[in-house]
């Protein structure tokens, strides 16, 4: 007498989705690492570090600067706003190609009184 086996008696035929699960799951984890250690590690990287509303007409910012390539130029943009969260200010700062890691406090001259201050964007430039 042979084993019962529900494949023989309904003709079921066994699947094979296995092998490409686990290969769509090797792809997809390989690209998933690949992505996350490349974004991680941005070439143009700027962090606040404080800001401090001098008078109703100037704001001073705190920053640093990080950059993957040190031979490239950076300008970034500097923004001051006011209460309803309207730009009053606005100046590029330009860093020259030169060191790495910069840390540096740039005035900004606003129109109105403003109540923060931030980092709008930085980008390479070429000179």
């Amino acid at each position: 007498m042979s084993e019962f086996s529900y494949s023989d008696r309904y003709g079921q035929v066994p699947t094979r989705w296995k092998p490409l699960a686990v290969t769509l799951l090797i792809i997809g984890g390989a690209w998933l690492l690949w992505a996350g250690l490349h974004h991680s590690r941005p070439a143009i990287s700027a962090s606040l570090i404080s800001f401090s509303v001098s008078s109703d007409r100037e704001v001073s910012i705190r920053y640093s600067l990080d950059r993957r390539d040190p031979s490239l130029p950076v300008t970034c943009t500097l923004v001051a706003h006011d209460f309803d969260k309207n730009v009053v200010g606005e100046v590029d700062a330009l860093f020259p190609a030169g060191a790495a890691h910069i840390e540096t406090i740039t005035l900004i001259a606003t129109r109105s009184a403003s109540v923060n201050a931030g980092i709008s964007r930085c980008w390479a430039t070429t000179q």
